[in-house]
């Protein structure tokens, strides 16, 4: 069996990963101090893996309902630019960020958890719900991941992009061979 049709996503090629934040590349928990400083929790392969997808090209955006520094910190750190915070209407956000990339709604995958990403989820050309997604969400998704969101879900998505690319054997090999940039 080649690598391309172990993924869910196989036979196509996306070229844009949309993320929401909260409840995808966390667990959904937000700690805030008396002071009102924010804390959230990022699984770091799941860094890795949008990394990785950037390596090949792949464009990735984060559009999260709740305005957050904490989120475009980490952003930043991954080299993602695309962050959207505070974005109610998420729908309208992805389809300008789509018209400025110049990419397709077929040729992008959503990830959401909850009843906010429902819009932009119907608009793509792959949704995706994280195993602790909210019901409907989960009914509405083309694909659910194993992991819980903030547990792994946004890695595996990863996964699934790089098998569908034919990328992830190279990507093993650069990994073992020390060749990663």
């Amino acid at each position: 069996m080649n690598e391309q049709s172990e993924s869910p996503l196989a036979g196509q090629q996306p070229r844009l990963l949309v993320l929401d934040v909260d409840g995808v590349l966390t667990d959904n928990t937000l700690w805030i101090s008396e002071e009102g400083r924010e804390m959230k929790a990022f699984h770091v392969p799941d860094g890795a893996g949008l990394r990785w997808l950037l390596e090949e090209g792949v464009e990735v955006a984060w559009i999260s309902g709740r305005a957050s520094e904490v989120t475009r910190k980490r952003a930043a750190e991954l080299g993602i630019d695309e962050v959207h915070t505070g974005i109610r209407d998420k729908a309208t956000c992805l389809q300008e960020l789509l018209e400025r990339l110049s990419i397709s709604a077929a040729d992008t995958v959503y990830i959401g958890d909850d009843l906010i990403d429902l819009p932009p989820m119907a608009l793509v050309g792959t949704a995706v719900a994280v195993a602790d997604a909210q019901p409907v969400v989960l009914e509405m998704a083309a694909h659910v991941t194993r992991n819980r969101g903030g547990h792994g879900a946004v890695r595996e998505v990863c996964e699934w992009i790089l098998k569908s690319l034919g990328a992830w054997s190279d990507r093993i090999h650069r990994e073992m061979s020390g060749d990663s940039p």
